[in-house]
This record gives structure tokens, C-alpha cells and sequence, in this order.
């Protein structure tokens, strides 16, 4: 279900005076895909910009505000021949502003490439892999396993076999994860990753100590790459700013705004509300600056591979 939080109004309902908060707490429901949230979430902060009322915008386009709610959330899909009524009404007249906004709504009637996986991977999961997937840039904190961009197959199945379901859905949703690990490695050179790397993670071991091996050596190769970059929370340094828990935010290209997502253990809290979105942000930073630095990262991986899993 989508728990209403902080304000956030119901996606298929019009504004009230809070409708600009938007905070959705994320389980098995369907969910919108990333494009068409994102499209939404343009829209609305553009309309909102110019203190116009979803009935006025309603008007333009020939149908309810309940349309207008639903488009914002994501959750009704926009027409090619209401694309320029837009532009019109929210005054979009940059070339490249319209075509991000085209290729959104484009996007979201593709077929996702991650269809093949979606009978096991819960609505929500379907969700962030498609923020993922548009994000020029993740950070990310983790403070109970390692982000899944950086997990080797065999630490990702450790982890994915102690959860809920078959063992045919476990094994479905470890392939997704691989695929998914795959895509971000391959992307090109301006995509990249933020990670501060809590050193429990290090030291609580999945699967097996061959395991743990194998994924300190992997994330001392990916260090390399400077498309990766690590920090570590270090586990015996006092007052370390870790409140903000597992939280992965994504940067998005040109005018599409900075999104927050935070891992629960049944879902997940998807963060759009701006205000929300900088406290987030502003803790993630903090942390950021209280963590090693990526050479001192390397060392301490290093250091712990030797001591704790026989290199």
C-alpha cells in the first residue's frame, strides 16, 4: 500500500495545501515507472512556479484535475497531444526542455528491460530500478549490506537468499541484480557513483569468509574505476553522523529534480518533497565529510581483506 507521510496527498486525488509534499511509503502495489514519475514531478513544480491550479490547467487540456493529480503522481500517462498544451501553459519554450520532456513520455510506454524479471521483483523494486537507470549520479549509504551496484553475484545471492520468497523467485531477483550491476558498470563515462561503504558491512560476513573475500577484492578493483567512489563510515570512530540510515539519492540530468530514496524492511520511502529532499541530502553530505577519504578507503578494504578474510 502507499502510506500517506508528511503531507502527501493521494495521487489520484486533487491538490490541497499541502499536495506539493510528496512523500510515498512504497510495498507491493503498482507503482509508476521512474520516467513517467519523474514527468509528473516536472510538471508540478512548473505549475506550481506559476501559482496555477490544477483546475486551470484542467481547463486547457479538456479534462479533470483529477487528471492533472494523476498525471503529477505519475500514475496516468501523458498523451502526445497534451505535450504542447503544456509547453504552452507552463510557458516551455526551450528546445531542449521540450525534448527531455518528449523522451520521458516516450519512455514510459517502452517496455522495460527489466520485464523479464518482474513476476519476482516486488512493484516498488520495479520503481528504483528505473530511477537507477535514469540517474546520471547515485550516492548512496548502506549501513547493513553493501549497495547491490557493487556486490559480486555470489554476496548477492548470500544476501538475496535470506530474504522472503521461492527459491525460484530468490534466484530471478539475484539475476535482476547482476543485470542490473552490469548495465551501471557499462554505462557511459559521465554516469557515475557516490558510495559511503559502512565498515560493518565489511565485517558482517554473507555467505561464506570466500565470499566476503571475493567481494573486498572485487570493491578494491572497482576503486579503480574513477566512475566509483568510496568513502568508509568508520565503525570505532565516535559520533558519526549515520541517523539518516540506508539512503540512496538520485541526481538526475537537465531540469528533472533530485529524488530520495530510503530502504525500509517491507518497502521503501520514495522522497520527492524538495524541503525533505535537502535535509536528506545535507545529512547524506555530512556523513560524507566525517568518512575516509577514498585513498584511506582502499587502505582500510585492504587492511581488513588481510586481517579478516586470509589474504
Amino acid at each position: 500500500m502507499v502510506q500517506q507521510l508528511a503531507g502527501a496527498g493521494d495521487p489520484g486525488e486533487t491538490e490541497s495545501p499541502k499536495a506539493g509534499r510528496r512523500v510515498r511509503y512504497l510495498q507491493d502495489e503498482a507503482v509508476p515507472s521512474g520516467k513517467r514519475m519523474m514527468l509528473g514531478h516536472a510538471l508540478r513544480k512548473r505549475r506550481d512556479s506559476l501559482n496555477l491550479k490544477q483546475d486551470e490547467v484542467a481547463r486547457s487540456l479538456g479534462g479533470s484535475p483529477s487528471k492533472v493529480s494523476r498525471i503529477e503522481s505519475g500514475h496516468h500517462k501523458v498523451k502526445a497531444r497534451d505535450l504542447p498544451v503544456f509547453f504552452e501553459r507552463y510557458d516551455i519554450s526551450d528546445p531542449a526542455e521540450q525534448e527531455q520532456l518528449r523522451q520521458l513520455a516516450a519512455g514510459a510506454s517502452e517496455v522495460a528491460w527489466w520485464q523479464p524479471w518482474s513476476w519476482a521483483a516486488p512493484k516498488y523494486l520495479q520503481a528504483v530500478v528505473s530511477f537507477e537507470d535514469m540517474a546520471q549520479r547515485i550516492r548512496s549509504y548502506e549501513p547493513l549490506q553493501l549497495h547491490g551496484l557493487l556486490q559480486t553475484p555470489a554476496y548477492a545471492r548470500a544476501v538475496i537468499n535470506r530474504g522472503s520468497g521461492t527459491p525460484q523467485e530468490r534466484e530471478a531477483r539475484t539475476q535482476l541484480r547482476q543485470e542490473r550491476t552490469a548495465r551501471f558498470a557499462d554505462a557511459s563515462a559521465d554516469r557515475h557513483g557516490m558510495f559511503i561503504i559502512d565498515e560493518a558491512t565489511l565485517l558482517r560476513p554473507f555467505g561464506s569468509p570466500q565470499i566476503m573475500r571475493g567481494q573486498l577484492e572485487h570493491l578494491l578493483e572497482l576503486s579503480a574505476d574513477p566512475r566509483y567512489q568510496f568513502r568508509l563510515a568508520e565503525l570505532g570512530k565516535c559520533d558519526l553522523p549515520v541517523d539518516l540510515g540506508p539512503t540512496t539519492i538520485f541526481d538526475f540530468a537537465g531540469m528533472l529534480p533530485t529524488l530520495v530514496y530510503a530502504e525500509g524492511f517491507d518497502g521503501g520511502l520514495i522522497i520527492e518533497d524538495d524541503q525533505a529532499v535537502d535535509q536528506r541530502v545535507k545529512a547524506f553530505d555530512a556523513l560524507l565529510y566525517a568518512s575516509l577519504a577514498p585513498r584511506h578507503t582502499r587502505r582500510r578494504i585492504s587492511n581488513l581483506l588481510a586481517r579478516h578474510y586470509g589474504r
